[in-house]
């Protein structure tokens, strides 16, 4: 049953992950989504006039977003 092994090397692996490992790599992750949403702002307050309204949105909802904390996720990631 060769797939099975691997199956239980795998499992092996993640159940001797450190809590300290898994800490920092939740963190990176919440680190990289948080500048992920920094730049998608930026790239949105750097659209013109034409461009949101051709997206349906107006500069005040573009304002509004970019005051957002970094942390504030709409996705909730």
């Amino acid at each position: 049953m060769k797939g099975q092994k691997g199956y239980v090397l795998v499992l092996k692996t993640l159940a001797r992950d450190s809590w300290l490992e898994r800490s920092l790599t939740s963190f990176k992750a919440h680190f990289l989504r948080w500048l992920q949403l920094h730049r998608e702002r930026m790239a949105l307050a750097s659209l013109s006039d034409d461009a949101l309204k051709d997206m349906g949105l107006s500069r005040a909802d573009i304002q509004q977003e970019v005051e957002r904390p970094f942390w504030d996720d709409p996705m909730k990631h």
